[in-house]
């Protein structure tokens, strides 16, 4: 009912800001590191972003690790999912860090991170060290204990670039990736790793990549009804959330101006739309996209479903970093890092 995500400028809502969470369109909020410069800033900023909203919002952000961390200052430093595979206990110290991200986003009224990114470790430059392998079977058994991490703290786990990011070059945010292989490679090999996490049901929400797959579908992945509708729900059987990846990336450009976008997304089989760092462009899809009780009634209700934070849980997460198994594992990632 409330298909569009998008961001704010600072650390604290303007009144505009304010309006524009308590539109009917609005189902998310994610955020930067320009949104953050200490903990108690973040409670304020969260709980402005959840009472200006209407209805129960969904408050996102990239908190993967090494050097995509919006949270610093404050936060435990997390390392990047490709440094954990070298550590004599690397399972246990994924475990850590999916603990870690969980129990300190929660703990500040973040509702979740978009992570792990399971991504094989390839040609491209963009996921490298994001990623936790080159190999299919070590990213399976690392992102199992990260997402056990994650979840035994009530964080859902979103999975990305589906179906797989890490094999061409070109940087999504400038350029437009193109994957040559063939079918069966991709499905056998980067594709295996989302298919093993689905089946076991460990992914609440899917985002898929910015990425052309020619021998599948002419359309990127995020707005192909083959790749979202035909292989993702239907032969993978994955029923969670699937978020647009940020369309004011220049991948998604092909798809036409920012309200095309979005409408291309959701007919796809998108769920959320994420719109980043084009607050002019947001506001316009927010006026133009149909919002009538009818329209609202034809988009999805999913996201929603992964919203934690609220007035009655916000203490119950809080209290999550005074847990021991959350120092234990901060101690452990500590220790790692020594």
């Amino acid at each position: 009912m409330h298909p569009i995500m998008l961001d704010v400028a600072g650390c604290e809502l303007t009144a505009q800001e304010q309006e524009i969470i308590g539109h009917p369109l609005t189902g998310g909020v994610i955020l930067f590191a320009r949104n953050y410069y200490d903990p108690q800033q973040l409670r304020h900023l969260t709980a402005q972003i959840k009472a200006s909203a209407s209805h129960p919002i969904l408050i996102g952000v990239d908190q993967e690790g090494g050097r995509v961390q919006r949270f610093i200052e404050g936060f435990t430093s997390v390392p990047a999912m490709g440094a954990i595979a070298s550590n004599a206990e690397s399972e246990a110290l994924a475990n850590a860090c999916g603990t870690v991200i969980a129990a300190e986003c929660l703990g500040h009224g973040v509702d979740i991170s978009f992570a792990p990114v399971l991504d094989i470790n390839g040609i491209s430059e963009v996921i490298g060290q994001r990623s936790f392998s080159a190999n299919v079977s070590q990213i399976d058994t690392l992102a199992r204990a990260f997402i056990q991490g994650m979840t035994q703290w009530g964080m859902p786990a979103i999975g990305k670039h589906f179906p797989g990011h890490g094999n061409v070059q070109a940087d999504s945010h400038i350029a437009m990736p193109v994957d040559e292989r063939s079918e069966t490679v991709i499905f056998e090999r980067d594709m295996a790793v989302f298919a093993r996490l689905i089946t076991d049901e460990l992914l609440a929400g899917m985002m898929p990549a910015h990425v052309v797959y020619p021998n599948v579908d002419e359309q990127p992945a995020g707005f192909s009804t083959i790749w979202l509708q035909q292989i993702l729900r239907q032969k993978l059987g994955f029923e969670g959330v699937i978020f647009s990846d940020d369309l004011s990336m220049h991948a998604a450009t092909q798809a036409g101006d920012m309200l095309s976008r979005v409408e291309n997304a959701l007919a796809a089989g998108v769920d959320m739309a994420l719109i980043c760092n084009a607050p002019d462009e947001a506001i316009k899809v927010l006026d133009n996209l149909g919002h009538t009780a009818k329209h609202q009634a034809h988009y999805s209700t999913r996201a929603q479903g992964l919203v934690s934070v609220n007035a009655q849980t916000v203490n119950h997460y809080q209290q999550l970093l005074s847990h021991p198994n959350y120092h234990a594992a901060v101690e452990r990632i500590q220790q790692a890092s020594d």
